[in-house]
């Protein structure tokens, strides 16, 4: 009878003998079990890369190349050099299969978007921007869209005049400097912190504001000053922490300090109290206090009257309105004051469009205007395309099922893709790839989208998702971000870049930014 007991059950085996057994027991019956599923499924599996015992090395290279702010690059290198568009990869004991190939990506997102679901992302981030649009799955996801998709109607989207009064500030901001050289990644912030707060809330926090001795928005008698001036920067410690959560993933509960809790409370008591405000008013205070254009919080009062949601909700678009815009805005700065040729050509197509100087009429600019811009949509585009907002994203499988690329000797087999296994899609890499975009895909050069190959890009080119979770606000975003830079370029014929690092270090929390910001100067 002893016989029959396996060697490793025996108590007088050392511990690690033991650990290593049930190891490796776990692994064979692990890979047996996959590889049988896969046959049933007429799928194969992906190589295997990197460190096969439990990922601690991939876990320590993506914590270095993260600090170093070489993330990115860091991945898409190592997949070239392994020559592989998807892989499977140890990270920390669990498989996580990583791809950039466009046809996985489409599935992932689209043909097979009821096999994925976003994971632990809800329990990650809840604590700051509660049951959102990004934050939940199922109905309650399908309930915040279809909620929110009627705020994004074209007609709210199309007013610019509203950007005015803050691109007013952020140029007298600029002036300051006369002509020497800033960082203005910090400027874009506040900008578009300042510019969603006031299509949310109908008040701006009015950041960009401070240091230049004007008063501030008589709006925001009964808000306490304290708060508005916090809100900013507890929103970004905030999001910082919460970008460690999910890195965490199970373990989230650690990414936790007094700061942060201090933090989303002036995030919440200063989005409370507007929503307080709106759910007290009546039609004609909402009417009045609107002052003539569109705000967010009040048309959502037309679908729910729950405070918790629309808080939510709030915060959730928030996030994506602030970050998104001013880090494409960003890395647009850094690339024309990089490239003076290709500055010189946008100025010249915005004067010729738009006018120059404080003489313009800005009543030329409008939503249709700008969409006829041409070269002005390149630029943006080979900026989202260099430096899209997410550059790196993940789902998990509901089932099994299968992705449609990158099994069998020559990758081009579908692979099986086991329930519960985490599926990460690398944009970042896949917008620079040779295969796509030719040699000069790490050149900034946006002449690219006026040629034919563009058209037949597909998922190659996915600056703001795709499928049925596609960001609702991308043409928000375009149009905000068109209107500060043909005001900028009407106010200023030349730039100036002073960032020698090249390509630049970039700071990945939930969305992109310039490690180092972007040095320039403006006159």
């Amino acid at each position: 009878m002893l016989e029959a007991i396996p060697a490793f059950l025996y108590v007088n085996q050392p511990w690690y003998v033991i650990l290593i057994e049930i190891w490796v027991t776990f692994t064979f019956i692990s890979r047996l079990k996959y590889f049988i599923l896969s046959k049933i499924y007429k799928a194969h599996s992906p190589p295997r890369r990197g460190d096969w015992f439990f990922g601690f090395h991939l876990l320590y290279d993506m914590l270095r190349e993260g600090l170093r702010g070489t993330a990115q690059e860091f991945t898409r290198l190592n997949m070239k050099k392994l020559n592989v568009h998807t892989a499977f990869f140890k990270l920390v004991g669990k498989d996580i299969i990583l791809t950039h190939d466009p046809e996985n990506i489409k599935a992932i997102l689209a043909t097979k978007f009821n096999d994925f679901i976003l994971g632990s992302r809800h329990e990650c981030v809840k604590i700051t921007l509660g049951d959102g649009i990004f934050t939940l799955d199922g109905t309650g996801w399908k309930h915040s869209r279809a909620m929110l998709r009627p705020q994004f109607a074209r007609e709210q989207i199309g007013h610019v005049e509203s950007l005015e009064p803050r691109v007013q500030a952020l140029i007298a901001q600029i002036r300051k400097t006369n002509g020497t050289v800033f960082d203005i990644q910090p400027l874009f912030f506040k900008l578009t912190v300042d510019s969603g707060t006031d299509f949310l809330f109908g008040e701006s926090c009015d950041s960009l504001n401070e240091g230049l001795n004007r008063e501030m928005d008589p709006s925001f008698e009964g808000v306490d000053s304290e708060l508005r001036r916090k809100f900013p920067d507890a929103f970004n410690y905030s999001q910082n922490i919460l970008n460690i959560r999910l890195n965490l993933q199970k373990l989230y509960w650690l990414g936790s300090t007094l700061k942060f809790k201090k933090c989303n409370k002036i995030v919440h008591d200063f989005t409370d109290f507007y929503v307080k405000k709106a759910l007290g008013a009546s039609e004609k205070e909402l009417e009045t206090n609107s002052r003539g254009g569109y705000v967010f919080l009040y048309e959502l009062l037309k679908e729910t009257r729950d405070p918790v949601v629309l808080r939510d909700q709030c915060l959730n678009i928030l996030l994506a309105a602030r970050d998104t815009t001013a880090g494409l805005l960003s890395f647009t700065l850094f690339e024309l004051a990089r490239n003076p040729q290709i500055f010189a050509t946008l100025r010249q197509n915005i004067v010729d469009a738009f006018g120059e100087g404080i003489e313009a009429d800005i009543s030329l600019i409008s939503f249709e205007s700008l969409k006829k811009c041409e070269y002005l949509k390149w630029v943006l585009n080979e900026a989202l395309r260099m430096y899209p907002s997410v550059p790196r994203n993940f789902r998990v499988s509901t089932r099994n099922t299968t992705l449609p690329r990158g099994g069998g000797p020559d990758q081009s087999s579908p692979i099986f893709v086991e329930k519960g296994t985490v599926v990460t899609y690398a944009v970042y890499s896949t917008h620079r790839d040779e295969q796509f975009y030719g040699e000069d895909a790490h050149v900034f050069r946006p002449e690219r989208w006026g040629e034919p190959a563009t058209k037949k890009l597909g998922w190659a080119f996915l600056p703001f998702n795709g499928g049925p979770r596609i960001c609702l606000g991308q043409q928000f975003a375009l149009t905000e971000a068109s209107y500060v830079i043909v005001r900028l370029l009407q106010t200023f014929s030349v730039v100036e870049a002073f960032d020698t690092v090249y390509p630049p270090k970039l700071q990945t929390h939930l969305t992109m930014s310039l490690k180092e910001g972007a040095n320039i100067a403006l006159h």
